[in-house]
């Protein structure tokens, strides 16, 4: 049974396709993946997923962009995004959080601990994302 929906965004394939295996360790995590910002919209606006992993350095949309915009739509508002980025040095950490992010999740991760790391961000949001999915209420 799937417990965790997570979409992750690079536009790097085989990054994607490596962060994709690792997720799917994980027998309770569905993972799907995009390869820019902007498939990454109309994805989460569809599929609901319960957390995004975006990486910064994408072309055309970069991730702090992509945040920006799913934050506008009332689809997508609700989702927890946490970057996946090289840059992890204390001021661009808080520079994501200050733009809404949850976290930050070092590059190159390593993929035995990829479903890990992406699990400590879920929680109460799966639980939120998933009552959202139901039609019932949440608590804020």
């Amino acid at each position: 049974m799937t417990e965790a929906r997570i979409l992750y965004v690079d536009d790097e394939p085989d990054i994607r396709d490596i962060a994709m295996m690792a997720l799917e360790l994980d027998p309770e995590i569905e993972a799907r993946s995009c390869s820019s910002g902007r498939e990454a919209l109309g994805g989460a606006a569809v599929w609901k997923p319960d957390l995004i992993l975006l990486d910064v350095m994408m072309p055309e949309m970069d991730g702090p962009e992509t945040l920006r915009r799913l934050r506008e739509s009332e689809e997508t508002d609700g989702i927890p995004v946490v970057f996946i980025t090289a840059r992890t040095q204390a001021a661009e950490v808080q520079r994501f959080l200050g733009l809404g992010a949850r976290g930050v999740i070092a590059k190159p991760f390593d993929p035995m601990e990829l479903a890990g790391e992406a699990r400590k961000y879920l929680g109460t949001a799966a639980e939120q994302m998933s009552g959202k999915r139901a039609g019932g209420a949440t608590a804020g």
